[in-house]
């Protein structure tokens, strides 16, 4: 009997719903894209890796653009050889992600677009030919230069070199400008003279001199980075003045070799009793009995001592040391970015012992600053030349916490939230520590005058840590490491080489 094979009947290729499957999962991939790329652009975070964090803006920058109320217009005029270029050019991408759409960038290089270029320098009165920044905020406008933006090495240039930007303090220059657009006229702060304090201003140049002079003024950096915070020095002597001038809401009185008058001390009680700002650096080698007593009614004690600590320098070696490392505390808005950080506080410093029990009868509050790491006391015998009396007394001498700066105000709120008009001051026992052969690249004694000066201008809002200074990654090699170094380049980099061979050769060799 035949058997008959019956075969299924061919399945019917549904050729509309194939393409409608792949029309939708097209789409969906287009959708997916357009979703990744719409986060990407609009949600996007950005990290530094960086070793010395140069792409990163300071605290004090993103708080500054974040108080921006209005739309901030930047203007690039820069030529392609100019060595910041590609430095400028980054350093504002980051200000644009910081601000969060208020800052428009517009690149012009004046030597291709010559229409544009022209049509912007009329518009903003542009009278010269160097590379530079046009911020435009609210209709005012400012001119920031690459020569403020960078140092630049040029000697190399004979020798057919480029040159060598060895500083480059963009982000300074750039919110410095922001500021002064921000705030419109400079705050004035009024530097006292008459006591021998450091001169604050620049030397005239001397026509017989060869080359420039450089400036004598031993606070030259102190006095840039304050005025790049569109805060101007002006002198003040008081015995030329009946009463301290209206616009000037805020003094610095720096190491003073003499006491004040009777009549200076009136009018500095009087400036202070009308809500006056103060900054008093004091030199304690000096002797200045009116102005303690003025300190002294007001809670602060200063003592007649120096600070002291015993330092192990070897093995069984141990020196005297009176630089005092300070640490700075959190508890106030003047230091609370700068909580734990350690500075150096160069030259003589005593301690303070603050009694705010005595002071608040006066609705004044005192607040500890800065105080002397552990190891330190004060020494009341600090003039003997006796090792044996150099040595902590706990019954003569001042022990730890030992104060070293302090703030004081009167009739303020203890609620930072509410703002009041009272009188401010800080006050620190070392007037040293801010001149310039003092400062270190760290700057933490440039920001905590920044944030002592903000903070007695009521400035809160752009107290912060100054933008970091990039260092070189350096080695240092002892003999021993040298030693260590000739042996592997002369025996240990040429052996593996060898030995790899040598395996290779045996194993054909078997």
């Amino acid at each position: 009997m035949e058997t008959v094979t019956v075969t299924d009947k061919p399945k019917k290729i549904h050729r509309f719903q194939i393409g409608l499957n792949v029309v939708v999962q097209i789409g969906l991939l287009i959708v997916l894209a357009v979703m990744i790329n719409y986060l990407g652009f609009e949600h996007y975070r950005r990290w530094d890796f960086s070793r010395d964090q140069k792409y990163s803006l300071s605290d004090k920058t993103e708080r500054i653009l974040d108080s921006l109320k209005g739309k901030l217009r930047v203007t690039v005029f820069f030529s392609p050889n100019t060595p910041i270029t590609s430095d400028v050019e980054n350093l504002l991408t980051e200000y644009q992600y910081a601000a969060k759409g208020k800052i428009d960038v517009e690149h012009i290089n004046p030597e291709v677009n010559f229409s544009r270029a022209k049509e912007l320098f009329d518009k903003y009165k542009v009278v010269t030919d160097e590379s530079m920044l046009v911020l435009d905020y609210e209709g005012r406008n400012k001119t920031v230069k690459a020569s403020e933006m960078a140092e630049v090495d040029q000697s190399g240039m004979a020798m057919g070199e480029s040159p060598r930007v060895t500083s480059f303090k963009g982000e300074q220059a750039i919110t410095s400008a922001i500021i002064d657009l921000t705030e419109g006229k400079k705050n004035i702060i009024g530097y006292v003279l008459g006591h021998k304090e450091p001169p604050v201003a620049e030397a005239a140049p001397s026509l017989l001199a060869p080359e420039p002079q450089p400036p004598t003024s031993p606070l030259s950096v102190l006095k840039t980075f304050i005025e790049n915070e569109n805060i101007k020095l002006q002198e003040l002597n008081l015995f030329n003045v009946d009463a301290i001038p209206a616009e000037m809401k805020t003094i610095m009185i720096v190491g003073p070799q003499y006491d004040f008058s009777d009549r200076e001390m009136l009018l500095l009680r009087d400036f202070w009793n009308k809500q006056g700002r103060i900054l008093l650096l004091l030199d304690p080698s000096a002797k200045t009995p009116k102005l303690n007593a003025f300190l002294n009614d007001l809670g602060v004690r200063v003592n007649d001592d120096r600070l002291m600590a015993m330092v192990r320098t070897g093995i069984e070696e141990v020196a005297r040391v009176r630089d005092v490392i300070g640490r700075f505390l959190g508890d106030s808005p003047i230091t609370k970015r700068l909580a734990e950080a350690r500075a150096p506080f160069l030259g003589g410093t005593c301690s303070m012992t603050l009694e705010p029990q005595r002071a608040q009868g006066a609705g004044v509050q005192i607040q500890p600053l800065v105080q002397a790491e552990k190891g330190y006391w004060g020494e009341v015998d600090y003039n003997s030349d006796d090792p044996a009396k150099l040595q902590f007394d706990q019954n003569r001498d001042h022990g730890a916490p030992l104060t070293i700066a302090a703030s004081i105000e009167k009739g303020g709120s203890g609620d930072e939230r509410v703002r009041v008009n009272s009188s401010r001051m800080v006050v620190a026992s070392n007037a040293f520590f801010v001149q310039d052969n003092a400062l270190t690249q760290e700057q933490q004694a440039l920001d905590f005058i920044s944030g002592s000066i903000n903070w007695l201008m009521s400035r809160e809002q752009m107290i912060g840590i100054a933008p970091k200074i990039p260092k070189p990654l350096t080695f240092t090699l002892g003999e021993t490491e040298l030693r260590n170094l000739r042996w592997l380049v002369l025996v240990l980099v040429p052996l593996v080489p060898a030995i790899i061979g040598s395996a290779v050769w045996w194993k054909r060799r078997a």
